[in-house]
C-alpha cells in the first residue's frame, strides 16, 4: 500500500467514527468501570442511535472460504452498515482482540472497525482493511 492509500485508508469514515468514540467515551464515563461487555453494549446502542446512527446489534455474519460458507460470527455491532464495533469489559486489550476485529473485516466487506474496551482504562483501537485485499470476497470460479 502506498503512502497516499495508507493516509486515504486511515481516514475512511473518519468523522462517523470519530463520534462513535465521542459516545464511547460518554457511555465509559456515565457507567465507569465494571460491568459486563452486554450492559455497554446496550448504553452505547441507545447512545448512538441517539445521536442518528443506524446500528445493528449481535447481526450474523457468515464467514466465507473460497466461496463456501464456512462458519459464522455474530458482531458485537455495526453502525451505519459499514463500521464494525467489537466491544470488550477486559483489564486490557491484547493482540488476540485486535486479531479478532481484523478477522471480522477480513470476512466481510466491511473496511473499518473499532476495538473499544470498557476496562480499568478505557481502550480503543481503529482498523481499516480494504476491500482489495479480500480474497474470501471474490468468486471461488
Amino acid at each position: 500500500m502506498t503512502q497516499i492509500e495508507q493516509m486515504i485508508a486511515d481516514y475512511l469514515f473518519k468523522e462517523e467514527t470519530d463520534g462513535i468514540i465521542a459516545a464511547f467515551y460518554d457511555v465509559y464515563n456515565a457507567l465507569g468501570y465494571g460491568f459486563l461487555e452486554r450492559v455497554y453494549q446496550n448504553a452505547l446502542y441507545l447512545e448512538l442511535c441517539k445521536r442518528g446512527y443506524a446500528c445493528s446489534a449481535q447481526q450474523k455474519i457468515n464467514v466465507y472460504y473460497q466461496g463456501t460458507l464456512v462458519g459464522e460470527y455474530f458482531a458485537d455491532m455495526i453502525v451505519n452498515g459499514h463500521i464494525i464495533l467489537e466491544l470488550k469489559a477486559v483489564d486490557c486489550l491484547c493482540k488476540e482482540h485486535e486479531l479478532q476485529l481484523i478477522n471480522y473485516l477480513k470476512a466481510t466487506n466491511i473496511e473499518v472497525g473499532l476495538l473499544l474496551n470498557f476496562g480499568e482504562r478505557p481502550q480503543i483501537k481503529r482498523k481499516v482493511y480494504s476491500n482489495d485485499k479480500k480474497e474470501n470476497l471474490r468468486s471461488s470460479v
